[in-house]
């Protein structure tokens, strides 16, 4: 059996006592050893230098009572044991240096004694894992006459909360709850981005600290933002508004009026004073979307004001404050812009703590079919009316929707979008085969130049410029579709599901590789020139 290891402030109130009447008075660290069922190997004593004779005095209580106890002493000096900084510091240094060995021994930490400050420090640091220990709080006898008892009870304090069925339930129920509230209800199947979400929320809930968010438009960064603020909101970390502002909007003085505010007279139009978005994201969360068009000049303010909470209006020459939480969202490589002088070094470390990259549309191809239902429940809300598909449709939609030749350019933009315009035209809300292959019509001609042009850039870079030009059109969109998908993959049979699962489904051919392999021979490729390294 483990031998149980007992950690605790002389209590310099409690535990006195010298002469015979002691014994008919409750003492917490007398009382430790004396508990039934709770057998004390070895009692860690923390007090300071001054209470050395009330230590000795309790250690040879201890002996009288529990004579295999082993009580060691451990001196722990305070100024004030009330300065939490202190205390904590204190605790923690004594935790660092003292040689746990959970295999072999159980510990628990005896919050009866010492200070509340004291109390709040062990809870802090037994919680985190810091001292690998359950909490132990005594309480004295109810009734000590009639009894003639003066050890009292005690109660063990787990703080693994797994090992409570009903709060590990309701922290996964919230905690699944806050995640869903994160996707907007929507059941995303793209096991990378709901790893991200998950992360954001734990971030979220935690920190204060800036958040940005990157990755093609339309891919939703607006969208997470506002349920990040509703989250943080949600949780009590922010009570103000939740304000956005598209920095692609902002230009010259309009950029720091938007912003920083401006006072009346401060440049022509100026007829009154301004407040400023920072200021009316006071308390809350403020969004620079598309972050990355903001000149250096503004750049340079709002470094300040994420740092200092302060900053100048226009035309001011007093400073005003804003205690905001920020998240910032680009579609641009920010690292780049840095190197090419376009974007502050320095704001952009500091952006950088936490940085999560939204994928495109085309790269969360298993998330396309639940978005689809999801911009359904939208049109239901929005028009009042209920739309669905028939089982052929929406196979046909879905095929196309998840094949190499869907581009997705303006990523949920275009799914919102082309959902919307089936619903719309579906005769008596049915979307039948004719409504889907007119949409896939329109998908393939608004795509059409930007695939060309996306087809143009992989395949000279591959073939190279002559060998890329004297591919057909048909062909050039194609064959790009199936290097992109090779350059998401490290193996050609990966690669080759993603291509072919609906054949496979169809059991035109088990083995995706083989075939994959045959295709890029066709252009004299193999499938380890093609992937990305």
């Amino acid at each position: 059996m483990k031998r149980r290891v007992a950690i605790s402030i002389l209590g310099t109130t409690l535990d006195v006592g010298r002469r015979p009447e002691r014994w008919e008075r409750w003492r917490p660290n007398v009382a430790l050893c004396q508990q039934s069922g709770l057998f004390i190997d070895r009692l860690i004593l923390i007090h300071d230098d001054r209470a050395e004779p009330l230590a000795r005095s309790i250690i040879k209580d201890i002996e009288t009572v529990s004579p295999a106890t082993d009580v060691r002493q451990h001196i722990l000096n305070f100024r004030d044991p009330w300065d939490f900084s202190e205390v904590y510091t204190g605790l923690r240094d004594f935790a660092h240096g003292y040689p746990f060995d959970p295999d072999s021994e159980d510990y628990l930490v005896n919050i009866t004694t010492g200070t509340h400050v004291a109390q709040i420090c062990w809870f802090l640091l037994t919680e985190a894992r810091i001292i690998p220990a359950r909490l132990l709080q005594l309480s004295p006898p109810r009734d000590r006459q009639a009894e003639g008892d003066y050890s009292g009870t005690h109660a063990v304090i787990d703080l693994d909360l797994s090992r409570y069925d009903e709060i590990a339930r309701r922290f996964a129920s919230e905690k699944a709850e806050a995640t869903s509230f994160l996707k907007s209800g929507i059941s995303t199947r793209n096991p990378a981005f709901n790893r991200m979400i998950d992360e954001i929320e734990r971030v979220a809930i935690r920190s204060a600290a800036p958040v940005l968010l990157t990755g093609p438009t339309g891919a939703g960064k607006s969208q997470l933002a506002k349920r990040i603020y509703e989250l943080k909101k949600s949780q009590r970390k922010v009570g103000g508004a939740f304000v956005e502002v598209n920095c692609a909007t902002l230009r010259g003085d309009q950029a720091m009026s938007t912003l920083f505010g401006h006072v009346k007279g401060a440049f022509t139009g100026a007829a009154t004073d301004r407040a400023g978005l920072l200021r009316s994201a006071d308390k809350g969360v403020l969004f620079l979307d598309e972050i990355g068009e903001l000149g250096l000049d503004e750049q340079a303010m709002c470094l300040r004001a994420i740092e200092e909470k302060r900053f100048l209006p226009v035309g001011s020459d007093r400073e005003a404050s804003a205690d905001f939480q920020l998240i910032a969202g680009t579609n641009r490589d920010l690292g780049e812009a840095v190197r090419q002088g376009r974007f502050r070094e320095d704001l952009f470390a500091r952006l950088n703590l936490w940085t999560f990259r939204l994928p495109a549309l085309r790269e969360r191809k298993e998330d396309i079919e639940p978005n689809v239902e999801f911009e359904l429940r939208r049109f239901l809300e929005r028009e009042g009316q209920n739309v669905t598909f028939n089982k052929e449709s929406r196979q046909r939609y879905l095929a196309f929707a998840t094949g190499p030749e869907a581009s997705w350019s303006a990523n949920f933009r275009d799914l919102s979008a082309s959902v919307t315009r089936m619903a719309t035209l579906a005769a008596l809300g049915r979307i039948t085969v004719d409504v889907v292959d007119d949409e896939i019509g329109r998908l393939r001609t608004a795509w059409w130049p930007a695939s060309r042009s996306a087809a143009d850039a992989i395949l000279t870079e591959v073939l190279g410029t002559e060998a890329a030009a004297r591919i057909d059109p048909f062909d050039a969109v194609q064959l790009a579709a199936v290097l992109h998908a090779c350059r998401r993959h490290a193996s050609a049979s990966a690669a080759g599901r993603e291509l072919f699962a609906r054949s496979r489904e169809a059991k035109r051919s088990n083995n995706d590789a083989d075939r994959l392999t045959k295709y890029l021979a066709r252009y004299d490729l193999h499938f380890d020139q093609v992937k990305q390294r």
